[in-house]
């Protein structure tokens, strides 16, 4: 599979995401809605888990390809300083003598990057450059998978930055639905967070 496929298929699962959360909040002919707030919630955060799980997969497969010398869509040879002869080899290059590699963990992708290929381009700049975004979607993550105080404290802070106001005991649905203030845009948190992600997957697979 090329990169372009790769790309295409990252884009299908962010659609079917979209889907589902649109699934969640369809209303009747009165204007009702078809489930109720638990069930959208739950729905919704399902989605942005899969959006998640989805952006990881295209990262590894990313990375896997360019070390064993899949070309990006540019069509330029990546400089690569390892040359594992497939892609499950690269998988078990990364992942050495541990049990598994933490794709969410965007400090580490950014290092193997820099340890692979020269610059760690075309991985590393792009993660760089949504850093603090990144950092934003792991804490939403997080929430998802575990509520605690250090979880929700978290998620209040990033809350406030958004709202511009304390936000104390706030929900990931309510903060994934919200639509942002900024002037420029009408995009939701979620919708904003699958854009940035589209965005620098594009950068990547192009090279």
């Amino acid at each position: 599979m090329t990169l372009a496929q790769s790309l295409a298929d990252f884009q299908t699962r962010l659609v079917a995401c979209d889907d589902l959360t649109a699934a969640a909040h369809k209303v009747d002919g009165n204007g009702d809605f078809l489930f109720t707030e638990p069930q959208r919630q739950q729905i919704t955060v399902a989605a942005f888990l899969n959006m998640f799980i989805a952006w990881e997969g295209f990262l590894e497969d990313a990375i896997t390809k360019f070390m064993s010398g899949t070309l990006p869509t540019n069509g330029n040879p990546v400089v690569r300083y390892v040359s594992p002869p497939n892609q499950e080899s690269a998988r078990t290059f990364i992942i050495g003598i541990n049990k598994y590699f933490d794709y969410a963990n965007h400090d580490n992708v950014k290092k193997i990057s820099r340890l692979y290929f020269q610059n760690g381009y075309p991985i590393e700049p792009h993660i760089s450059s949504i850093a603090s975004d990144l950092a934003d979607l792991r804490t939403m993550r997080n929430s998802s998978a575990h509520i605690s105080s250090t979880t929700q404290r978290a998620l209040d802070a990033f809350a406030q930055r958004v709202f511009s106001t304390p936000q104390p005991g706030i929900s990931l649905y309510r903060l994934l639905t919200t639509t942002l203030p900024a002037p420029t845009t009408s995009q939701t948190v979620f919708q904003d967070s699958q854009q940035k992600l589209l965005s620098a997957a594009t950068l990547i697979a192009s090279g």
